[in-house]
């Protein structure tokens, strides 16, 4: 009996024993698996500033939250592409989105995308934030996302070779900027004048607009108007504006730089990196680009006493330049769980902080979204385009049609202002097949 008992109790010990050591070898795992997964998807960052920041968000929560960084096509188009079919399928594996502005009437019609205005107004100070970029990531009157960096288009001009040729300012006008580019070109054998994005894709679409808005034109606009008392509710109105003589006006001038040979033929197939790619090789005297390029080109050799940068011209003296509104927010997956939705709202306020952003301002040459960033002395040194960017971001901004089906729009814009620098179409003739087209789009959209 005694023997029976003994061996009972040496069974229960080992047993004991095993239940102790499985316990405690299962604790990290458990530890570990307590960890929210997300997927933070953007574009591609050359900089690696993206890949950095992502590492020290994951160091400083470690065992808590993990977010893996995905990186969407470079195209702009295919990019939207890949995020419409992940966002379709409510499996989709994305739950934090960096979105392009132009994105968010769409993905906020459709469901896609948390609302985020309680989120917002917990966390934030609106009046800390630029008003245009705040503006972007809103849609009937609600917050869909928060801004991550802002955007404007920008001339970059080889300051070294207009000074070797005279000229001691950047043109204020279109038809300077032809005369002193024929200049230079000629003086310091340069081959082309101005580049630009011209391609049939989103960026075609930006650099028709700012021609257009620098003529004085427009291409539509959309009016939210709340409506009932009892019950409000929120309406919306597309109206297409662009069948007028400035904004043929301003296809025009795009369609002459290209017959005068100050912007090459080649430009109706440039993108982005084909146009900077000609400036860096000093091919061109004048380059249309956004404000990361500055940095590109820091980082390409170039220095300051050789690289400029201003607004772009108007289309006559006295007349007002116009950029475009560009930059990207950030959006969280509707889909995603609970965990993965709070996980994702933690990585927006880091991204969105002032060290953060201060981070993308001098790695990648990024315009910050905190007003307050701009009156940092030391910063705006070191990041000189951000400068600039203030004065075109209070006083020169325009921004894109605000709709849900902007994808239509732009497709038929790109395609147009892509036929006219071909001299395919004068400008009055695409500013009359934009009018139909866009009528016709928002008639079928209703």
């Amino acid at each position: 009996m005694r023997l029976l008992t003994s061996r009972l109790l040496l069974l229960l010990l080992v047993i004991a024993f095993g239940f102790a050591t499985t316990s405690m070898l299962a604790a990290p795992l458990q530890a570990e698996a307590r960890a929210t997964e997300i997927v933070f998807a953007s574009g591609p960052d050359e900089t690696g500033t993206v890949q950095r920041l992502i590492e020290a968000f994951n160091e400083s929560n470690r065992g808590a939250i993990h977010v893996t960084w995905r990186q969407m096509d470079r195209d702009n188009n295919a990019h939207r592409r890949q995020l419409v079919k992940d966002l379709s399928n409510e499996k989709g594996g994305i739950d934090l989105i960096a979105t392009d502005v132009i994105w968010t009437a769409e993905f906020a019609k459709k469901k896609w995308v948390e609302d985020l205005t309680k989120r917002f107004y917990q966390a934030y100070d609106r009046e800390s934030l630029l008003a245009p970029a705040l503006g972007s990531a809103t849609y009937r009157l609600r917050i869909w996302g928060v801004p991550w960096y802002t955007d404007a288009g920008l001339l970059f001009y080889r300051k070294d070779k207009l000074a070797k040729s005279g000229f001691s300012a950047p043109p204020e006008t279109w038809e300077e900027l032809g005369r002193m580019a024929r200049k230079v070109m000629k003086d310091t054998g340069t081959r082309h004048g101005f580049v630009f994005q011209g391609a049939e894709y989103e960026g075609g679409t930006v650099n028709a607009a700012e021609l257009i808005w620098s003529a004085g034109g427009e291409l539509m606009v959309g009016q939210v108007t709340v409506t009932g008392s009892v019950l409000p509710g929120v309406a919306e109105t597309d109206a297409v504006l662009i069948s007028s003589d400035a904004a043929a006006r301003g296809l025009d001038i795009a369609r002459k730089l290209v017959a005068d040979k100050v912007s090459p033929a080649e430009v109706a197939s440039f993108r982005e990196k084909e146009a900077l790619d000609a400036f860096v090789s000093g091919d061109a005297v004048f380059l249309r680009s956004w404000p990361y390029a500055y940095a590109s080109l820091r980082q390409a050799g170039f220095t300051p006493d050789q690289i400029g940068i201003s607004p772009l011209p108007a289309a006559s003296a006295g007349g007002r330049s116009a950029s475009c509104l560009g930059g990207w927010n950030l959006m969280i997956n509707a889909s995603s769980s609970k965990s993965e939705r709070d996980a994702a709202w933690k990585l927006i306020r880091y991204l969105t902080g002032a060290d953060q952003q201060k981070r993308q301002a001098r790695e990648a040459g990024l315009l910050p979204i905190l007003r307050g960033l701009y009156d940092d002395p030391s910063l705006v040194k070191e990041v000189p385009v951000m400068g600039l960017g203030k004065e075109v971001l209070t006083s020169r901004l325009h921004v894109r049609p605000s709709t849900p089906f902007y994808a239509e729009v732009s497709a038929r814009i790109a395609r147009v202002f892509n036929q006219t620098l071909k001299g395919e179409l004068t400008g009055a003739e695409a500013a009359r097949v934009l009018d139909r087209e866009l009528r016709a789009i928002v008639l079928r959209n209703r």
